[in-house]
C-alpha cells in the first residue's frame, strides 16, 4: 500500500490509522501518537518535505513561529551552520505555511536558523510551502525539533508550557514532543514550579537532564526567595550556562543544611599564690563549673581542700549572708 503524505492530512487528526500510514497524528489512544525513537523520528522530519515542490523565497517575507521552542540560540552551532551554507548553499529546504493574517507573507513552522543564515548572506532561501493550521503547525515544529535540534529538557519543557497555555490538549503536545503523558506531566510541573525569571536567567542548560531539573524545583518550591542575591550578582550573569544551574544548586542545597548553634566558650579564670607553687584553673560553663589544680603543690593541695570541704562550705555560707546584709 502507497504511503501517505505525511502532511497532507495534517489538519485531519481523525484521519484512518491505515497500515503502512507514517502520520503521527492519526491516533487511536495514546500508544499510537508515540514515536518509539529518534529514528523513527527523523524520518517522519524527512517525510514532512519528501515529494514536496521546493521555492526560493525572500527572507524579509518570513516571520518566525507564533510559539518558540528555543531559548538561544547555539552561537558556535550557528556559525557552523553559516559556514557550511556559505560553501556548499542550503542542501535541507525548511518549512513555511502562508501567514494566518497577513497577505503575502509566510510563518516558519521550522528552519529558523537557515532563515537567519539567508538573510545574514544575502541570499533566497529554500522552502515547502504548506498551507496548515495551527495544531498542525505545532506538532510539525515539535517533531522536527525534537529530531534534529538537540533541544533541551528545559527548552522541551518550555514548549510544553506554552502549547499548554494556548489550550493544546495533551495528546497534541505528546505528539509535538515524541513524548508520553507521564514525561509531558513532568516537564510542565517542572516549569510552572521554577519562576520563569529564574529559568531566563540559567539558559538552556544542554548539560543538565529532567532528573536535575526536577530536583531543583522541588527546592524552589520550599525555599522561593533564596536565589535572589545569587541571581542579583553581575558574575553570576557571566557564567555559562550549566555552570549558572549548578550555582543555583548549590547556593539553595547549602540554605537547606541547618545552622548549628556555636557552644559558648567557657568562662576561665587562673590564680596562683606569689611562689607559683600551685597553679588554680576555673572553668565555668553554664551551670557548672570545674577546678583544676596543679603545679609542685597542685595534688597535695588538692586533697586538703577535699579533707576540708565541710569547713570551707561553711566559710561559703557565712560570706553570702555577709554579703547579703
Amino acid at each position: 500500500m502507497a504511503r501517505k503524505n505525511l502532511l497532507a492530512d495534517l489538519n485531519d487528526i481523525e484521519s484512518n490509522d491505515e497500515p503502512g500510514s507514517v502520520a503521527p497524528y492519526a491516533m487511536r489512544g495514546a500508544s499510537k501518537s508515540m514515536i518509539r525513537s529518534v529514528n523513527e523520528l527523523a524520518k517522519q522530519a524527512d517525510a514532512y518535505l519528501k515529494g514536496e515542490q521546493v521555492v526560493e523565497l525572500d527572507p524579509d517575507a518570513i516571520d518566525v513561529s507564533f510559539v518558540s521552542d528555543r531559548m538561544e540560540d547555539d552561537e558556535e552551532q550557528y556559525q557552523e551552520l553559516l559556514k557550511a551554507i556559505r560553501e556548499r548553499g542550503q542542501n535541507t529546504p525548511i518549512l513555511v505555511r502562508p501567514h494566518p493574517t497577513l497577505d503575502g507573507r509566510f510563518m516558519i513552522v521550522f528552519g529558523h536558523r537557515r532563515v537567519r543564515v539567508a538573510r545574514q548572506l544575502g541570499r533566497k532561501v529554500r522552502a515547502v510551502v504548506k498551507a496548515l493550521d495551527d495544531k498542525a503547525h505545532v506538532i510539525a515544529q515539535g517533531q522536527e525539533n525534537s529530531a534534529r535540534a538537540n533541544l533541551t529538557f528545559i527548552e522541551k519543557a518550555m514548549f510544553a508550557k506554552r502549547l499548554e497555555d494556548m489550550e493544546y490538549d495533551r495528546e497534541t503536545i505528546c505528539s509535538a514532543l515524541a513524548s508520553n503523558a507521564a514525561a509531558v506531566s513532568k516537564m510542565i510541573s517542572v516549569v510552572k514550579r521554577i519562576p520563569a525569571s529564574i529559568i531566563s536567567k540559567i539558559g538552556s542548560a544542554p548539560a543538565v537532564g529532567r532528573e536535575r531539573w526536577v530536583e531543583l524545583s522541588l527546592l524552589l518550591g520550599k525555599k522561593p526567595d533564596a536565589p535572589k542575591e545569587l541571581l542579583a550578582d553581575p558574575e553570576f550573569d557571566q557564567l555559562e550556562s550549566n555552570e549558572r544551574f549548578e550555582r543555583l544548586m548549590a547556593a539553595l542545597n547549602a540554605s537547606r543544611r541547618p545552622v548549628r548553634k556555636v557552644a559558648a566558650k567557657p568562662e576561665v579564670k587562673t590564680w596562683a599564690p606569689s611562689d607559683k607553687s600551685v597553679t588554680v584553673t576555673l572553668k565555668r560553663s553554664g551551670k557548672g563549673s570545674t577546678i583544676a589544680l596543679g603545679a609542685a603543690n597542685g595534688a597535695r593541695f588538692a586533697e586538703w581542700i577535699s579533707n576540708n570541704l565541710g569547713e570551707l562550705y561553711e566559710a561559703y555560707k557565712q560570706s553570702e549572708k555577709t554579703t547579703g546584709d
